[in-house]
């Protein structure tokens, strides 16, 4: 049946790509890392340096967990593969719905894999911190980072990723000035990292009773979740950061409680803030907002190639023209546009829904080339 012939065909086709991924994904070295790391573990001495042990049956996890997922793949391929084919001799019509269904999910699931190779830095399975500032411009700035804020949440909807708010400062009138969002889930830092730096906005303002056109600012900080093993090597003395106490409050000027129980962070030296609001008490704030200055530091000085904190220099963000990685337009047409890839959509309404997927992948796509490039 000519159906049939067409969908194996296709079918066919999911084979060299999966060479291409095994390859990638190098699941014969990480099939032979976990052997090695097996044998480790029998020796009589393993537990003594409990640290080290977890790590290798962490490592040992993570690439098991990798290796089967590849196996499945591959193994789904295959049968795929053979009821086309049983369905084909037999001319058995009745087959062709599950078996689009099946071919549906596999090529969906084949995507994912390939993106997963693109998502192998040292940080990128973390959950991710997104920290939000308006720029100059009051209110409608101010506007614009909560729509920033919102779109990031629903995009963590979309994807089944659980949320928590760190921390929320109001804007004047409406919006907000800054606020920071936990997004927990697989790959979330992966994913999301490249939503880092200024986005622009172009509208008419509903704050402006002449109907003006308004180009407004505000930059989204993305940064890993992460615990103390992965940041025990930095020591950041007491005089290098400043700390400020406010009244906690959430989204919508909605107050948390009646004490100032919410920790500000600033790291002199480089002149990055954390801030928390979400834990119960001051100190349990302030050690939540060091561990996030802490996160940011061992980022920057993995990025730099950095071994010592005295190297680092201010990193701010210069939320003004010229500096933005994507512009939002809603009129005189509707379109966003990544600055870096071109990537762009004019369905300016989903973008804002969290409709982000085609700018996310469109990035990592283009880093995974220019990194084959420069190899």
């Amino acid at each position: 049946m000519i159906v049939y012939e067409e969908l194996k065909l296709k079918a066919d086709g999911f084979l060299p790509e999966l060479k291409e991924l095994k390859a990638a994904l190098d699941i014969v070295g990480k099939q032979t890392e976990v052997s090695d790391l097996e044998t480790l573990t029998v020796a009589p001495d393993f537990w003594n340096d409990s640290e080290n042990a977890q790590k290798i049956t962490q490592r040992i996890g993570s690439l098991k967990s990798a290796v089967e997922t590849y196996t499945h793949l591959e193994k789904d391929t295959a049968d795929l593969i053979e009821m086309i084919e049983f369905a084909d001799s037999e001319e058995d019509e009745s087959l062709l719905p599950e078996i689009r269904d099946s071919f549906t999910a596999l090529s969906a699931e084949l995507e994912s894999q390939k993106l997963s190779v693109l998502l192998s830095g040292e940080y990128d399975s973390k959950n991710a911190i997104l920290t939000f500032h308006a720029g100059a411009g009051g209110t409608e700035a101010q506007d614009w980072a909560e729509m920033l804020y919102r779109m990031y949440a629903m995009w963590a909807d979309k994807h089944k990723f659980k949320k928590e708010l760190l921390d929320w400062l109001d804007g004047d009138d409406a919006g907000m000035k800054s606020a920071k969002l936990l997004i927990k889930g697989t790959n979330a830092y992966g994913l999301l990292k490249s939503e880092n730096g200024v986005h622009r906005l172009v509208r008419v303002s509903p704050f402006d009773a002449s109907g003006r056109r308004h180009t407004s600012f505000a930059a989204v900080e993305v940064m890993p979740e992460l615990d103390p093993l992965d940041t025990k090597n930095i020591d950041i003395p007491d005089d290098d950061l400043t700390m400020e106490v406010y009244r906690a409050s959430g989204a919508g000027g909605q107050k948390v409680n009646k004490t100032s129980s919410a920790v500000r962070l600033i790291h002199k030296p480089t002149g990055l803030v954390a801030a928390c609001q979400t834990q119960r008490s001051q100190p349990q704030n302030r050690e939540y907002a060091l561990q996030m200055i802490k996160s940011q530091l061992a980022v920057i000085m993995q990025q730099a190639h950095l071994s010592k904190l005295s190297d680092l220099k201010g990193v701010q963000h210069k939320i003004e023209w010229g500096s933005q990685i994507r512009s939002y337009v809603f009129m005189p047409y509707t379109l966003a546009k990544d600055h870096r890839t071109n990537f762009e959509s004019g369905n300016i309404q989903a973008v804002m829904d969290g409709e982000l997927d085609g700018f996310i992948n469109a990035y990592l796509k283009g880093a995974a080339l220019g990194n084959l490039i420069l190899k």
